[in-house]
Formats: structure tokens, C-alpha cells, sequence
């Protein structure tokens, strides 16, 4: 047992435990049963694992500026994709209300139960870990394909520590994805432009070496 959590009455939200609350809990039993090293490990990659999201996308920006300017205003763009994607995430949290799991049901987790009225769906770290990878694979193949793993990662993390069920989670990667995905074409579109403005300017660095 590496932490329990405290018996906190449910917000007035929607229960979501009817849709996956089993496997839900099936994973915080594993988590509960787990090396306190492991849980430790993964813990501390579902909390702080978004700053390598952020790292990745500074050495995709680097790469870019000194190979393609329009690829370096892609790689500018991913991290206000992964801003406008919070966003979404935010307002379905608004609009749907679902309480947190461990609000819903009586288990012990890795994390400590947040509060009521902290939402659970979609996932925002799984939101932005999912815009972050799409946004990535624009600019590098080798960047993408590793922020497509530790995406997953971070969904499946927040599972293991019980902050999330894992329609959560799901949830979240769809979200960014979508969003990343339905503003590409509009970055691409306008990229040179954009280049082209940047190269007239003091912020000619940004785009170029």
C-alpha cells in the first residue's frame, strides 16, 4: 500500500464509474499491489512527464529553424495547438461534470483524491501530451514517433495513480489529436506566409539560424 485516499464526498457531478469503473479498477489494484519503486517512478512521470513534451517540441523547433523556415513556423505552432487543445479540454470538463474516480469509488490510489469540482473528463494531461505528438510528426518523423509513445505513456499513467478512468484518458488523446489534426492544414497553408512575415522582422532568429 503506497497511499490511500481519503474518503471525499462527490461533487455534484456525474458518476462515470458505470462506463469502465471495473478496469478501472482492476489498474489501481495492480498500482496497490506494485513495487513502491514503480509506483514512485510513474507517479513522478504523470506529474512532471508534460515538461518533456515541452522539451521535445524546443529541439523540433531547434531542428526546424536550421533546415526550412516554414518547418520552423510549424514546430512555433505546436506549442499554441497544445494551448487551444487545454482550452477545448476545459470547456468539455465544464460541460460534462464527470467527478473524479476516486470520488466515485472506494479505492486506494497511487495520487491522493483531488477535490470536488476538479473534473475528470477528458484527461488534460493525456489532451495535451496527445496535440503535443500530432504536432511533433509535422516536424520530424524521429520526434513524433517518440512523443507517440510517452502520449500513451502519460494516458496510461494517469490511470495507474488513479487520477483518471481510462474513457479519461481516451477521451483526452482524441481530443488533441482532433485538434491538432483539424488545425494542421491551417498552419501548413499559411506557413510561408507567416515565414515570410517572421524573415522581414527582429523575430528572423525564431525561423532561421
Amino acid at each position: 500500500m503506497h497511499a490511500a485516499t481519503t474518503t471525499i464526498t462527490a461533487a455534484s457531478g456525474h458518476d462515470g464509474s458505470g462506463i469502465d469503473g471495473n478496469v478501472y479498477t482492476h489498474v489501481v489494484d495492480a498500482a496497490r499491489d506494485a513495487p513502491a519503486w514503480l509506483d514512485g517512478l510513474v507517479s513522478v512521470f504523470s506529474t512532471y512527464g508534460l515538461v518533456l513534451f515541452a522539451v521535445l517540441m524546443l529541439i523540433g523547433w531547434w531542428q526546424a529553424r536550421t533546415r526550412d523556415a516554414r518547418q520552423a513556423v510549424k514546430a512555433l505552432a505546436a506549442p499554441v495547438l497544445t494551448v487551444i487543445a487545454f482550452a477545448v479540454s476545459t470547456v468539455l470538463k465544464q460541460a460534462v461534470h464527470e467527478n473524479r474516480p476516486c470520488q466515485s469509488l472506494h479505492v486506494i490510489t497511487v495520487e491522493a483524491c483531488q477535490a470536488p469540482g476538479d473534473w475528470s473528463f477528458p484527461s488534460n494531461h493525456a489532451t495535451l501530451a496527445a496535440t503535443a505528438a500530432v504536432a511533433l510528426w509535422s516536424v520530424s518523423a524521429r520526434l513524433g514517433v517518440i512523443a507517440t509513445v510517452l502520449a500513451s505513456a502519460m494516458a496510461a499513467s494517469r490511470v495507474w495513480v488513479g487520477a483518471r478512468y481510462p474513457h479519461d484518458v481516451l477521451a483526452g488523446l482524441a481530443v488533441g489529436a482532433l485538434v491538432a489534426l483539424s488545425l494542421a492544414p491551417l498552419v501548413s497553408r499559411n506557413a510561408r506566409t507567416v515565414a515570410g512575415l517572421f524573415g522581414r522582422t527582429r523575430l528572423r532568429p525564431l525561423i532561421a539560424s
